[in-house]
């Protein structure tokens, strides 16, 4: 008899559901924008970022462990056995999240690009002068940023401030946890960003989140270099000096941003193209159709 799971919590486009020594997350197709739900959903939406993330976590393991045990439903209890699950949903160790968002920013765009318009830094670091939108970095950065809850907004914060912010939670182990997050954060954007070039995508920028596993070591979770955590901008006519078109949400972005009124709904050519995009950067990145 199956037996029937609610879920612990839901985010903006995840689920979580308790499987005793483990987790199941569920990708659903809700697309979020400026941390609100809109109220399209995109088909298959869940599938690439579930997929997506299985081809990184493989990619990635000599670099360190993460958190996925299986994406295929037969390994999941039976409730998950249905097509509603099925592709979207993976069973993952459980894990002692670190409450810091770990972004890397190998290009200047974005919130980056109009800090440094501002005042020359992105979250305090201090770039080069003459520095032009969508500009590759020298090298790539490790801004953090805390946690929010929903409907909160995350906040940038140093990486002298992600110390403290990890001493008070995990006294005594504030400057080890806060170097290695950086340190991971970095290699594994430099694999990924130059593998994903060698398929024609840049990967802008992206978010990484650890946790402790039971031995208190430090693994990758939540998801991993999808459209919805990192900018993907084709290789093919990259040029600074504007921003750049892209493989993941800033199709529905821009469309909000240049309509009023709109309800936080998108018109469905908007969510047909959204999706395209994310396929597409699938095919390119793992030379496979879902």
């Amino acid at each position: 008899m199956s037996t029937d799971f609610k879920p612990i919590k839901e985010g903006k486009v995840r689920e979580i559901y308790d499987n005793g020594d483990s987790l199941i997350l569920v990708a659903t197709d809700r697309i979020s924008c400026f941390d609100v739900i809109l109220n399209n959903t995109v088909t298959k939406k869940g599938t690439v970022l579930t997929q997506m993330s299985k081809f990184w976590f493989d990619m990635t393991e000599d670099i360190l462990p993460n958190h996925m045990i299986s994406v295929d439903v037969n390994d999941m209890p039976e409730f998950f056995r249905k097509p509603e699950f099925t592709g979207n949903s993976m069973m993952v160790k459980k894990l002692n999240m670190l409450p810091v968002e770990c972004i890397v920013r190998g290009y200047i765009t974005g919130s980056g690009w109009a800090s440094y318009r501002k005042d020359g830094t992105v979250c305090g670091i201090r770039l080069p002068e003459g520095l032009k939108e969508s500009d590759k970095l020298p090298e790539a950065i490790y801004t953090p940023s805390t946690k929010a809850e929903i409907g909160d907004h995350d906040e940038n914060i140093s990486y002298e401030q992600s110390v403290k912010y990890l001493e008070e939670r995990f006294p005594g182990k504030g400057e080890e946890y806060a170097s290695k997050l950086r340190d991971y954060t970095l290699a594994l954007y430099k694999k990924c960003a130059d593998y994903a070039l060698t398929k024609g995508i840049i990967i802008a920028d992206t978010k990484f989140e650890f946790g402790l596993d039971e031995n208190g070591n430090i693994v990758v979770g939540d998801e991993m270099l999808t459209p919805d955590s990192s900018r993907f901008w084709p290789a093919e006519g990259y040029e600074p000096g504007h921003a750049q078109p892209s493989f993941d949400k800033q199709f529905a972005r821009d469309w909000l941003k240049s309509n009023e009124g709109h309800d936080w709904t998108l018109p469905q050519d908007i969510v047909d193209k959204t999706i395209e995009k994310y396929l597409q950067a699938y095919k390119l990145l793992t030379g496979k159709e879902l």
